[in-house]
């Protein structure tokens, strides 16, 4: 049996980022794909799809993706049922995200960002982590060239 998706698409807006009580990271975001077909209208129509993806890169899509960001999605179908609060049974059908890519570079998402109304920051959220995570690289960007010699490179 084979249970497997890929999608690329837009997200709608920004990763909501849980914790279960064992403390699990879980983030939920959905996924605006364009069908490959316009409408008798001639417009683009496309399909949103709830995407859930656990651990590390829930935090990581959560600290990363925003509203309008281009993201791929590799992954399962799960459908999953509950009782909603009429007493009715409900069924939710979702993607269960394995792996979760960025496909925009950080300056060409901050601007899109900016043009949405979204945030003005492409970087992790303000935690201890994230700080001293940053404060450690070498290479983070601070918009200034790195300075490597020749015998520091490989070839």
């Amino acid at each position: 049996m084979m249970n497997r998706v890929v999608l690329v698409g837009r997200l709608t807006k920004n990763p909501d980022l849980r914790y279960t009580p064992a403390g699990v990271a879980v983030a939920t975001f959905t996924l605006a794909v364009n069908r490959n077909f316009k409408n008798g209208q001639g417009e683009q129509e496309a399909d949103f799809i709830n995407i859930v993806v656990w651990r590390k890169p829930a935090e990581n899509a959560a600290n990363f993706l925003r509203k309008g960001n281009l993201a791929g999605v590799d992954g399962r179908v799960q459908t999953r049922n509950y009782e909603g609060q009429d007493g009715k049974r409900v069924y939710v059908t979702e993607v269960v995200a394995e792996s979760v890519q960025f496909l925009e570079p950080k300056n060409s998402a901050t601007s899109s960002n900016n043009a949405n109304g979204g945030n003005q920051s492409y970087s992790p959220r303000n935690t201890p982590q994230a700080a001293q995570n940053a404060s450690n690289d070498p290479f983070a960007s601070d918009g200034k060239p790195i300075d490597i010699s020749e015998e520091d490179l490989p070839f």
